[in-house]
């Protein structure tokens, strides 16, 4: 197994005086079906301790993330999953649909009366922000959106274990919304494919054509 993703990283914030941090990743970009979906973790930087066995769920088996969806929700102090639909994703893109998704999982850790520091994002691009900040004659957002500090890490999921463990949320809270969604159409097979374009996925889709849960604006096939 690749090494344990630890919390050294995300204790360099501690010197800019955070002590809330959110990790946050996503899992469905690439699919062709059903919705991106967006998790977060929140850590206390001065009293989280490590969680054994969590990982980037790309490298997880199934059982092991369902193991450990529940104990990172324990050991978090606070987290949440957030979604955009395939709809939504055509009508605003993939990025401004990321942007819904973790903006609905922030919304909802605030409501749980946790308002994180700072933000740790994997990758290179922060989706998460606002693309511009609202003047005052422009209609607020219906939810509240993220206007902590946002950094960036490439491979962060692979490494800093609040990113990781915000992985693991957001892969089991998809997977299950795909194995429902698999009970509507079952013919794409998304119980085992979760909506990615996989070879049988794409047979159906030439046979059948699209559902309401594809990505239409895509190239499908």
């Amino acid at each position: 197994m690749s090494e344990a993703p630890t919390l050294d990283y995300e204790r360099r914030f501690r010197s800019s005086g955070a002590r809330l941090l959110a990790g946050i990743d996503e899992v469905g970009r690439g699919a062709l079906a059903g919705p991106v979906s967006v998790g977060i973790a929140v850590i206390d930087l001065e009293a989280q301790e490590l969680l054994a066995d969590v990982r980037d769920s790309k490298l997880l088996k199934v059982a092991d993330r369902e193991r450990l969806e529940p104990l990172v929700r324990s050991w978090s102090v606070a987290s949440a999953v957030g979604h955009a639909t395939a709809g939504e994703i055509d009508a605003v893109g993939i990025v401004g649909a990321l942007r819904l998704a973790g903006n609905r999982a922030w919304s909802a850790v605030l409501a749980m009366g946790v308002t994180p520091d700072v933000v740790l994002l994997d990758g290179s691009h922060n989706w998460l922000s606002p693309s511009a900040q609202p003047s005052l004659f422009d209609e607020g957002p219906a939810e509240p959106y993220c206007d902590a500090p946002v950094h960036t890490l490439v491979k962060a999921d692979m490494q800093c274990l609040s990113v990781a463990a915000a992985s693991v949320l957001a892969k089991v809270a998809r997977d299950r919304l795909m194995c429902q969604l698999h009970t509507e159409y079952p013919a794409f097979g998304w119980d085992e494919n979760k909506g990615y374009g996989t070879a049988a996925h794409k047979d159906a889709l030439r046979a059948a054509g699209p559902t309401p849960y594809h990505r239409v604006s895509w190239q499908l096939l």
